[in-house]
């Protein structure tokens, strides 16, 4: 996690800890904990961090979706198998790599569990649908459980939709309601930028997932193209003439959105999909262009999303920093 966020996160830990005596057999509760009445739901897409992902689900106030990948006839759950290798090797090889949504059903036990554990509503919270099926999957399940669920489309990918997903927490361990949970998660989301550079659109255009950089197939071979997420969908943002100029004009967009982000407040993240010397370096000079900004947080990209972009990617989110919600017996004083 970057620095900036250390304080809320340390505040996040710290109200999970009060609440879980209260779920523990012949303990009595604690009076001052805030009763957590809704439950956040994502899938793997989301890229959040596995140790912030464990600290939030063991109460089951979040739970994480694994999206399946397929490598040939092979079908793998991402975060239950560590496939990593297995994807770079076959998109290396020119093995077919495809992606699928989760299961209605998949859904439906996770928020029956959530019933179970006393939760009393439900934000769910998915990559694009734009992208993916999957917040209509979410939407099916929704009818079939006895609390509600409200289905967020976050219209983004990677750690743009784990930020959103990320402030939902936060705010649904504050013991803010359901209506006030979804805000929080969309209010972040709509301050989320997806920059991202990809050597070849070849594996994007098998996935059909280009979207409206279909207009650079044409040119595929001959530019390096940059891309963004907008609306939803993958869409182009500049053509440039070599892999140099392509990153080196990466760290110009996301160096200067960063800077232009109020009071100093833009957090960063970059993703890879097997060149991660390439992401510490581009990370070094966002972190030198960028003095006051934290470091930016690197990680591989879900296998789910690395699955279309292909081997070689790099992208940038820039997000913005929150401080940790009101708790409601804070509204009233």
């Amino acid at each position: 996690m970057p620095d900036r966020d250390a304080a809320a996160w340390l505040w996040l830990r710290q109200r999970l800890a009060a609440l879980r005596p209260a779920a523990r057999p012949g303990v009595p509760p604690d009076a001052s904990a805030v009763v957590v009445r809704t439950a956040v739901v994502t899938d793997s897409a989301s890229a959040l961090p596995a140790d912030w992902v464990r600290a939030c689900a063991s109460d089951g106030l979040l739970t994480v979706i694994p999206m399946p990948v397929m490598v040939g006839e092979e079908i793998y759950g991402e975060g239950e198998d560590d496939i990593t290798e297995t994807i770079a090797l076959a998109l290396a090889g020119g093995k077919s790599v495809k992606t699928s949504r989760p299961s209605p059903g998949q859904f439906e036990q996770a928020f029956h569990a959530a019933e179970r554990g006393g939760y009393e509503a439900i934000v769910s919270i998915h990559i694009s649908g734009g992208l993916s099926g999957t917040a209509d999957a979410a939407r099916l399940a929704a009818g079939r459980v006895n609390i509600p669920v409200e289905v967020v489309d976050s219209g983004t990918v990677g750690m743009a939709l784990g930020m959103g997903v990320q402030s939902a927490v936060a705010a649904a361990a504050a013991g803010l309601e359901a209506a006030a949970v979804s805000t929080a998660a969309t209010d972040q989301l709509a301050r989320t930028k997806v920059y991202f550079y990809v050597p070849s659109l070849e594996q994007l255009r098998r996935g059909g997932r280009i979207g409206a950089a279909a207009s650079l197939l044409g040119t595929m071979f001959a530019i390096k193209p940059l891309l963004a997420v907008d609306g939803g969908k993958i869409v182009p943002l500049e053509k440039v003439r070599s892999a140099a100029k392509a990153i080196a004009r990466l760290e110009e967009i996301a160096a200067e959105d960063a800077a232009s982000r109020p009071d100093g407040l833009a957090r960063l993240a970059v993703h890879h999909f097997g060149n991660p010397a390439e992401a510490e370096g581009l990370a070094a000079r966002l972190a030198a262009a960028l003095p006051e900004c934290p470091p930016a947080q690197i990680s591989s990209l879900p296998a789910v999303l690395a699955a279309h972009a292909g081997l070689g990617v790099l992208a940038v989110i820039v997000g913005e920093s929150a401080p940790p919600p009101v708790e409601p017996e804070m509204l009233s004083t």
